[in-house]
């Protein structure tokens, strides 16, 4: 089975059903191939980014796009995370601000290095943490704010970033669904102390798993390379307590062939994003997703809301599927509800935007291998589906 032929039957695993729009679904082709089969026939499969190779060209290439001075390869978006909270100092005793309706890698790191996490409401407009309930949360033991540019759109960083210089504490930008959004005209993960990105599968670009943490600042930079090599400086001379969160030469080398594609990427989403608006403008029982003057949206992921109907949103995802749209629900429990944050005693906390957003949004395809066909497709069969349950109560 060659390589291409391998990533092509990966591709339609990920789609699932025959026949289903999946809610998103990496472009992979011959530019991929041919890198894999470089790796290949050097019979080198990983190694030491300083030494060069796939993954030097990598994040050199990732932070010539972002306008970043320093981008470090990783093993994934959670490795990004943790490796930066470590090299940030992060431990028992101190405090980092997070929003609860996101993928729970985001917290789960901070439990990792001992720390505590403080769960923070979001804007219902973006979805992403709202300032203002961030200056509410903060102590003298907040040590770090990590804002999640949720579905693609970036959080309002202006007022995040000053709240952390009047108060020392950092900024770790949760950039994992964000690849080329831009805030205020400068590209999310260059805005923050560090910014966290993904490469799994269903992210902008892929390297199958894997991840890269960017910076500004060289000794940041430093630390987190040698956090992902077991700490170590130099052969077996361990510096820092670190973990094997290297990525590998073949990831790098998908990685290159799908930077060289992100441009293209990001122009199909956001077409796709637009025609997807238009056609569902007069559908009076969805709150479409909204892109702010100050935004630009990467369109990761498509997400409507429900106008307050829990019942009726869940119903509505399981029709979609049946139909042949990928519709998912991203998230339905809110961290802190979740049954280990709950043991812990992080469930008492009051955050109404987060819980009714877990209740009532699902989330669209418009990935850039979808046609205009299969926009309208997903526009009418969500059009028929909720005429079919009926209008709200």
């Amino acid at each position: 089975m060659t390589a291409l032929i391998f990533f092509r039957h990966f591709v339609e695993k990920l789609g699932g059903k025959v026949g289903m729009i999946p809610i998103n679904k990496p472009t992979l082709g011959r530019e991929e191939e041919e890198n894999v089969i470089q790796v290949l026939r050097s019979g080198i499969l990983t190694g030491r980014a300083s030494e060069g190779g796939m993954v030097a060209e990598f994040e050199k290439i990732f932070a010539r796009f972002l306008g970043v001075k320093y981008a470090v390869a990783v093993s994934s978006g959670t490795a990004a995370l943790h490796a930066s909270l470590l090299a940030l100092g992060v431990g028992l005793g101190d405090e980092v601000i997070v929003p609860s309706f996101t993928f729970s890698a985001t917290c789960n790191v901070v439990l990792h290095v001992g720390a505590r996490p403080v769960f923070v409401d979001i804007d219902l407009d973006t979805y992403t943490m709202d300032p203002s309930e961030v200056k509410k949360a903060l102590t003298p033991k907040t040590k770090v704010i990590i804002p999640v540019h949720l579905y693609g759109h970036p959080v309002d960083m202006k007022p995040i970033m000053e709240l952390a210089a009047e108060k020392d504490v950092y900024v770790v930008e949760d950039a994992a669904q964000a690849h080329g959004a831009e805030y205020g005209g400068v590209k999310v993960g260059g805005i923050g102390h560090l910014g966290c990105f993904s490469f799994y599968p269903t992210k902008i670009i892929t390297t199958g798993e894997g991840g890269m943490v960017t910076t500004n600042d060289e000794e940041l930079a430093e630390k987190v390379k040698i956090i992902r090599n077991q700490g170590e400086r130099g052969n077996y001379a361990t510096a820092l307590l670190g973990h094997n969160w290297r990525l590998t030469e073949l990831g790098a080398a998908i990685g290159i062939a799908q930077m060289k594609k992100i441009d293209g990427f990001l122009a199909k989403r956001r077409r796709n994003a637009a025609h997807l608006t238009k056609l569902l403008s007069n559908v009076d029982e969805l709150v479409p997703p909204l892109e702010k003057g100050w935004a630009k949206h990467a369109w990761n992921i498509y997400t409507v809301r429900l106008r307050n109907n829990e019942v009726k949103r869940d119903k509505a995802v399981s029709l979609l599927r049946k139909h042949g749209v990928g519709a998912t629900i991203y998230y339905p429990i809110p961290v802190h509800l979740t049954p280990l944050y709950r043991e812990k005693g992080y469930s008492k906390v009051s955050l109404p935007n987060t819980e009714l957003a877990s209740k009532t949004v699902f989330s669209l395809p418009v990935h850039p291998s979808m046609t205009e066909e299969d926009i309208e497709k997903v526009a009418l069969a969500v059009k028929e589906t909720l005429e079919a349950l009926g209008p709200s109560p």
